[in-house]
């Protein structure tokens, strides 16, 4: 059997992915500029956590290591800056949000590349789709039993991260009556969903090479669930948020992750049982399809006694961000939580200003000048919160 090592890595230091939009300034649909961005930039520092993603109207931004939310910020303030000088030398703006309002996908180029273009030949027109956008948010764990540990519980508070993060309600030159349109796409992937139920990094070990070994994988890239051990960075991957419109969201979001992963490993609060995901997609829909008016349905358990009920998602944001204010660490961790406690007590997320700024204009065009002027210059969101 291969062995697929976990490289330890500093526990509770967070890192993020973004997805972004790059936007022709005619009319604001995507552009085809990411090569030429790419090859623009000429900071060799930050170009190496600039990267190409799967079609042209996309590019990925790439944090590195942090243990505070306020230097992620400052770091994803700086990487912005670089890619929005060379985007304004071909006349492309770039933008945030899950989807893009008004693309098509069978209109996406294919970003020149050997895994792309293999995805393509493997996937067809699902490739082509896949040009949603996301943040992807890292936690370090010190060792592959920890990490198997982390993803299974985290799932609980998947639908905290889809609420919190929503900004995809139009997709394809309609309201799709999601606040995260962009969670839809990602489930079409055969290998998409959550973890196996596996107990401990060996018998993950043996899941995986079962899988290698039949020819279904190649590498831990094509495992597109929702949250997933990284072996090779030392981190679990929480990979269900649209991009927000806002870096400060962002970090918000990285910094929530990094307090639930505090007070999961050292605490252990979750059992995970054999019915671990038995309303897992119930409640991811929930959250996709309603954001913070979303009802959870919360199983039974046995261990406290608990017998199960219905909850409103912002209320079991707020009464789970109350618990981990004893694990906030610094001034900066209690202000993550003082702000994601205003977000989720006034049901505010990037999908309802999309909606409302929609409503004032009356143009899907003019939403994403606005949405990239949001991202490009940390210019405030406006009243249509």
């Amino acid at each position: 059997m291969q062995t697929l090592p976990f490289k330890s890595s500093k526990p509770f230091t967070m890192g993020v992915e973004l997805e972004l939009q790059l936007l022709n300034r005619r009319n604001y649909n995507l552009a085809t500029d990411a090569v030429d961005l790419l090859v623009g930039i000429a900071d060799s520092d930050m170009k190496e956590q600039i990267k190409l993603e799967i079609t042209q109207g996309m590019i990925e931004l790439n944090s590195s290591i942090h243990t505070r939310a306020d230097t992620l910020v400052d770091e994803l303030r700086a990487l912005r800056d670089v890619i929005v000088s060379s985007a304004k030398r071909l006349n492309v703006d770039v933008s945030g949000g899950g989807s893009h309002p008004f693309q098509h996908w069978n209109e996406q180029r294919i970003t020149p590349s050997e895994r792309f273009h293999y995805l393509y030949d493997r996937y067809g027109y699902l490739a082509k789709s896949f040009t949603v956008f996301g943040q992807h948010i890292h936690i370090g764990v010190e060792s592959g039993d920890d990490a198997i540990y982390l993803t299974h519980a985290l799932a609980r508070f998947i639908p905290h991260f889809i609420g919190l993060s929503a900004a995809s309600p139009y997709y394809q030159g309609a309201d799709s009556n999601f606040d995260s349109s962009r969670s839809n796409i990602v489930s079409a992937f055969p290998l998409s969903g959550t973890l196996p139920l596996v107990r401990s990094w060996q018998d993950f070990e043996a899941y995986y090479n079962e899988y290698l070994q039949l020819g279904v994988i190649s590498s831990m890239k094509d495992f597109y669930w929702d949250i997933r051990p990284k072996p090779e960075y030392g981190t679990v991957e929480i990979r269900v948020c649209d991009t927000p419109l806002t870096l400060e969201r962002a970090a918000l979001l990285g910094g929530y992750a990094q307090l639930l992963a505090r007070w999961i490993i050292s605490e252990r609060p979750i059992e995970i049982r054999d019915n671990h995901y038995m309303l897992y997609q119930y409640n991811r829909f929930e959250a996709s399809r309603y954001g913070f008016d979303a009802s959870l349905a919360l199983p039974a358990d046995p261990r406290t006694g608990f017998k199960g009920s219905r909850q409103p998602l912002y209320l079991d944001m707020l009464e789970h961000m109350q618990g981990l204010q004893n694990f906030a660490e610094n001034d900066v961790d209690k202000g993550v939580l003082r702000k994601l406690r205003q977000l989720a007590y006034e049901k505010i997320n990037d999908a309802r200003w999309l909606r409302n700024a929609y409503k004032q204009r009356e143009s899907l065009n003019e939403l994403m000048r606005m949405s990239s002027a949001v991202w490009m210059e940390d210019a405030p969101l406006g009243n249509f919160e």
